[in-house]
Protein backbone atom coordinates (compact mmCIF):
# COMPACT_ATOMS: atom_id res chain seq x y z
CA UNK A 1 0.00 0.00 0.00
CA UNK A 2 1.59 3.78 -1.12
CA UNK A 3 1.20 6.80 0.73
CA UNK A 4 -1.73 8.86 0.08
CA UNK A 5 -2.16 12.15 1.22
CA UNK A 6 -5.64 13.76 1.27
CA UNK A 7 -6.42 17.52 1.41
CA UNK A 8 -6.97 20.69 -0.88
CA UNK A 9 -3.56 21.94 -2.55
CA UNK A 10 -3.74 25.64 -1.20
CA UNK A 11 -3.98 25.03 2.69
CA UNK A 12 -0.62 25.81 3.75
CA UNK A 13 -0.65 22.68 6.24
CA UNK A 14 -0.49 20.44 3.24
CA UNK A 15 1.81 22.21 1.44
CA UNK A 16 4.11 21.54 4.29
CA UNK A 17 3.31 18.09 4.09
CA UNK A 18 3.83 17.97 0.22
CA UNK A 19 7.10 19.73 0.77
CA UNK A 20 8.21 17.62 3.52
CA UNK A 21 7.54 14.76 1.70
CA UNK A 22 9.09 15.97 -1.93
CA UNK A 23 12.49 17.02 -0.26
CA UNK A 24 12.80 13.12 0.92
CA UNK A 25 11.52 11.82 -2.21
CA UNK A 26 8.86 9.65 -0.35
CA UNK A 27 6.75 8.41 -3.09
CA UNK A 28 2.71 9.27 -2.22
CA UNK A 29 -0.39 10.34 -4.07
CA UNK A 30 -2.39 13.28 -3.63
CA UNK A 31 -6.11 13.00 -3.32
CA UNK A 32 -7.90 16.75 -3.92
CA UNK A 33 -10.98 17.06 -1.94
CA UNK A 34 -12.06 19.92 -4.37
CA UNK A 35 -11.84 17.58 -7.13
CA UNK A 36 -12.05 14.31 -6.25
CA UNK A 37 -14.34 14.64 -3.60
CA UNK A 38 -13.94 12.38 0.36
CA UNK A 39 -14.44 8.65 -0.62
CA UNK A 40 -17.25 8.08 1.95
CA UNK A 41 -15.39 4.75 2.83
CA UNK A 42 -12.16 6.39 3.55
CA UNK A 43 -14.02 8.64 5.67
CA UNK A 44 -15.47 6.15 8.04
CA UNK A 45 -12.26 4.39 8.20
CA UNK A 46 -10.95 7.97 9.67
CA UNK A 47 -13.51 8.61 12.35
CA UNK A 48 -13.56 4.85 13.55
CA UNK A 49 -9.18 5.45 13.89
CA UNK A 50 -9.01 8.63 14.96
CA UNK A 51 -12.25 10.01 16.21
CA UNK A 52 -14.58 12.37 14.77
CA UNK A 53 -13.64 14.97 16.96
CA UNK A 54 -9.76 14.34 15.26
CA UNK A 55 -10.82 15.23 12.02
CA UNK A 56 -13.14 18.38 12.29
CA UNK A 57 -11.47 21.34 11.59
CA UNK A 58 -12.97 23.63 14.49
CA UNK A 59 -9.72 26.16 13.46
CA UNK A 60 -10.31 26.26 10.04
CA UNK A 61 -12.28 29.54 7.88
CA UNK A 62 -14.79 26.85 6.62
CA UNK A 63 -15.95 25.34 10.09
CA UNK A 64 -16.17 30.06 10.70
CA UNK A 65 -18.00 30.28 8.28
CA UNK A 66 -21.03 27.92 9.22
CA UNK A 67 -23.69 29.36 10.99
CA UNK A 68 -24.26 29.18 14.55
CA UNK A 69 -26.84 26.64 14.74
CA UNK A 70 -25.07 24.31 11.93
CA UNK A 71 -22.03 23.94 14.21
CA UNK A 72 -24.21 23.26 17.01
CA UNK A 73 -25.24 20.05 15.25
CA UNK A 74 -21.94 18.37 14.94
CA UNK A 75 -22.31 16.80 18.27
CA UNK A 76 -20.82 13.09 17.56
CA UNK A 77 -19.87 11.25 14.55
CA UNK A 78 -23.02 10.87 12.69
CA UNK A 79 -23.48 14.58 12.57
CA UNK A 80 -19.46 15.27 11.75
CA UNK A 81 -19.81 12.54 9.03
CA UNK A 82 -23.00 14.68 7.13
CA UNK A 83 -21.13 17.46 7.40
CA UNK A 84 -17.24 16.49 6.08
CA UNK A 85 -19.29 14.86 3.19
CA UNK A 86 -20.61 17.95 2.16
CA UNK A 87 -17.98 20.11 3.59
CA UNK A 88 -14.96 18.51 2.93
CA UNK A 89 -12.91 21.89 3.28
CA UNK A 90 -14.14 20.85 7.15
CA UNK A 91 -11.96 17.88 7.27
CA UNK A 92 -8.90 18.64 9.39
CA UNK A 93 -5.70 18.63 6.97
CA UNK A 94 -3.91 16.59 5.66
CA UNK A 95 -4.65 13.10 6.14
CA UNK A 96 -2.42 10.76 5.87
CA UNK A 97 -2.75 6.58 4.81
CA UNK A 98 0.94 5.82 5.31
CA UNK A 99 2.20 2.49 3.51
CA UNK A 100 1.49 0.57 6.36
CA UNK A 101 -2.00 1.20 7.05
CA UNK A 102 -1.75 3.52 10.03
CA UNK A 103 -3.71 6.88 9.45
CA UNK A 104 -2.97 10.21 10.41
CA UNK A 105 -4.01 14.02 10.65
CA UNK A 106 -2.77 17.11 10.40
CA UNK A 107 1.56 17.80 9.95
CA UNK A 108 3.87 17.48 12.61
CA UNK A 109 7.55 16.37 11.28
CA UNK A 110 8.27 14.20 13.76
CA UNK A 111 5.74 11.92 13.11
CA UNK A 112 6.15 12.41 9.47
CA UNK A 113 9.63 11.19 10.29
CA UNK A 114 8.52 8.31 12.50
CA UNK A 115 5.97 6.95 10.18
CA UNK A 116 8.69 6.55 7.20
CA UNK A 117 10.54 5.24 9.40
CA UNK A 118 13.21 7.92 9.11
Amino acid sequence: MAITLYGIPNCDTVKKARSWLDARAAAYTFHDYKKQGVPQHDLQRWMAELGWEALVNRKGTTWRQLDEATRAKVVDAVSAHALLCVQPSAIKRPVVRWSDGRVTVGFEADEFDRALGA
